[in-house]
């Protein structure tokens, strides 16, 4: 009988972007965003980046996305839930997937196939998010995607953990919603109360 030697498991690595071919659609905040929210999954041990990752990495590096909230006050209670995730309710998440958005991957606006989410380092759920995002900025007519576009979509999937994260936070995902589509493109509103610190 031969012996076939075992493979050693290799190191799991996650890639900033869903598609490469993609980069170019995002700005560069949002791509800040991205390489954020890998940092944040492979410091918490997560497999995948998942739209909580997005949503916290969104707050900090996006000051558009930030301006979407009803001020510092409230930015601070959902960078509070999500800073506790490795160490609180976010336990649960280390050995499961986010696959809310499973169901609902949707073709990228230039007709390439949808991306594998397990190729991609994305959840299904920040996938299909990240995909309805570019969908969304196709029809407004920009070339770029901006951060609040997937805020918008990430705020929508009642089942996903970035929602989650915001009604423990007290926000009110759809409230959120609305506060984006009442936002003039290229103008950022007020932002009451005190700034909020990073976390």
């Amino acid at each position: 009988m031969v012996h076939r030697p075992v493979p050693i498991p290799q190191p799991y690595r996650q890639p900033v972007a869903p598609r490469a071919e993609l980069a170019h659609l995002l700005t560069p905040s949002l791509m800040t965003v991205l390489t954020g929210a890998r940092r944040r999954a492979l410091r918490d041990g997560d497999r995948q980046i998942d739209t909580a990752h997005l949503l916290h990495s969104l707050i900090e590096s996006d000051p558009e996305t930030a301006a979407a909230f009803e001020g510092g006050r409230q930015l601070a209670r959902v960078l509070g839930y999500l800073a506790q995730r490795s160490i609180g309710y976010g336990l649960r998440w280390q050995r499961s997937v986010e696959d809310s958005g499973a169901g609902r991957l949707l073709p990228a606006v230039h007709g390439a196939p949808p991306p594998d989410a397990r190729g991609s380092g994305l959840s299904p759920a920040a996938s299909a998010a990240l995909e309805e995002a570019f969908r969304r900025a196709a029809e407004r007519g920009d070339a770029q995607v901006r951060g609040v576009d997937l805020l918008a979509i990430m705020a929508a999937d009642p089942e996903s953990r970035a929602v989650e994260v915001l009604r423990r936070a007290g926000v009110d995902p759809a409230a959120l919603a609305d506060r984006i589509a009442t936002m003039r493109e290229g103008v950022i509103p007020e932002v009451r109360g005190e700034p909020s610190q990073q976390v």
